[in-house]
């Protein structure tokens, strides 16, 4: 590996573990390292430490930075917003070659999410080792080079006036008066800091509440106001309904991820199960990954969408893979993954582990645009446990908790969904599933806190619901 100088190194929270086998991997080739964080797999930010590495490369500290996040592609750009930093995406050895050899970057982004370690330290040493060298290149380099000259916001540096820096770093006056008037603007408009539950609907501000005065039916008494929110939020969001909320449809089918994961389902089961969802208005299809192609074609123009499960139904699979899951799933047409837990780990009080095993499929997810629900198979835990298991899904951005795989020796419970809603509280969604037979099983635990319904009887269920007459037993047909 040829002498780079110093090399400056920073991830974000999903970023850190392949930051740290890179930072072993340099320093045993005796490469100078300054590592600006972050410094754990807690949730961060990560414009702060892709900055600060920029930042560094700009002033001199450092010859050359390595940026690590979850796809890579939100760390270059910021990278790239500091003048004198040149910042490149490597996926694979080409890519990092030419970024240097072509483009002369000084920094060099990557994707923790989609690299596996070893090809990662490769794409490293080709990006220390190959240098731009060809005059028809350098030229066009002085040609990137002039675009931040002409700004006139070239960062502080040996070469460079302190006058002229690229942007305020977080210490100096200039960040001081962007805090101060943002917090000027938040005191006068004070409602933009209401809980998002409520979103400030004007009832709320009416009765001067704390707490939403609608009651859990902003869907009826606000619905502007959840329209609103529903914009803001985008693909992924979920409004959730208290019992009685009147003129949202009174049936059940919204409420329902229709489910057929048995290991012996066929084409043509899965085609029903899809025909069926799309009739009745489930919220999904609930399928194994091998069939989300299949059902994302089939689905397409219904609203019902596609949901696959991940470590699927043990739960006893490295987070890596968990994370490639879900990504794989994400690409061929899944908007919801359901992941089983690391039981062994939450069991064992290992909640670190359980955290980071939920955030990196978070991420997987959410990079596509999918949400993500954590299965903590309650039949095997004590509460203190299943309270643990909510709080971790919940630090790690999951959107909702799940009762049950269907697969092992219990299902849900109307007490496991009161509790898991508390622990959450009812912040994020609680999906019941396993051993839902009937209308009167799926209400009891909607009233209890389930905003979403696990069953491969939904059918069944809706039929009770609306009075129609029971189907036959090959609408019972599938698992949990």
């Amino acid at each position: 590996m040829a002498a780079a100088g110093r090399v400056v190194l920073a991830a974000d929270h999903g970023g850190f573990v392949l930051k740290e086998a890179i930072k072993r991997h340099l320093k045993s080739r005796g490469v100078d390292v300054l590592d600006v964080g972050t410094s754990s797999t807690d949730a961060v930010d990560y414009p702060v430490f892709a900055r600060a590495a920029a930042e560094a490369v700009a002033s001199g500290q450092a010859g050359r930075g390595i940026i690590v996040d979850g796809a890579g592609i939100g760390s270059s750009m910021v990278a790239n917003k500091v003048a004198g930093v040149r910042a490149g995406m490597a996926f694979d050895l080409a890519t990092a070659k030419n970024a240097r050899e072509h483009n002369d970057a000084n920094v060099l982004t990557l994707g923790a999410g989609y690299l596996a370690e070893p090809l990662a330290l490769q794409i490293v040493d080709v990006f220390l080792s190959t240098e731009c060298t060809a005059e028809r290149h350098r030229r066009r380099v002085a040609m990137i080079d002039a675009i931040d000259a002409n700004r006139g916001n070239t960062p502080e540096g040996p070469h460079r006036p302190a006058s002229s820096r690229s942007s305020p770093p977080m210490t100096s006056p200039d960040f001081d008066s962007l805090v101060g008037r943002i917090t000027q603007i938040l005191a006068a408009n004070p409602s933009l800091l209401i809980p998002p539950t409520c979103a400030g609907c004007a009832g709320c501000a009416a009765a001067g509440a704390k707490e939403c005065p609608a009651g859990g039916h902003c869907v009826t008494r606000c619905p502007d106001t959840v329209r609103s929110m529903i914009a803001c939020v985008g693909p992924g969001c979920r409004v959730s309904a208290a019992p009685g909320v009147g003129e949202v449809p009174k049936d059940l089918a919204s409420f329902i991820d229709h489910t057929l994961l048995r290991a012996d389902a066929t084409y043509s089961d899965i085609d029903q199960l899809c025909d069926e969802a799309a009739q009745f208005g489930f919220a999904s299809v609930c399928v194994n990954p091998v069939f989300v192609k299949r059902c994302a074609a089939r689905l397409a123009g219904s609203s019902s969408v596609v949901c696959t499960v991940v470590g699927f139904p043990l739960g006893a699979i490295p987070k890596e893979m968990k994370a490639l899951e879900a990504r794989r799933a994400v690409r061929e047409g899944a908007s919801e993954i359901d992941m089983v837990i690391a039981i062994g780990a939450l069991k064992s009080g290992d909640l670190r582990t359980v955290e980071e095993d939920i955030r990196a499929v978070a991420e997987a997810a959410h990079d596509g645009g999918a949400i993500l629900k954590v299965i903590l198979e309650t039949s095997l835990l004590t509460d203190d446990e299943k309270v643990a298991g909510c709080v971790a899904a919940r630090k790690a951005r999951a959107e909702f908790v799940k009762t049950s795989t269907g697969f092992s020796t219990g299902g849900a419970t109307a007490r496991d969904v009161e509790l898991m809603a508390q622990a959450v509280d009812r912040k994020l969604g609680v999906k019941a599933s396993g051993g839902i037979r009937s209308a009167e099983d799926a209400q009891k635990l909607i009233a209890a806190g389930a905003t979403r319904i696990g069953a491969s009887v939904g059918v069944k269920i809706v039929k009770e619901a609306r009075g129609m007459a029971s189907p036959s037993g090959k609408e019972a047909k599938g698992a949990t």
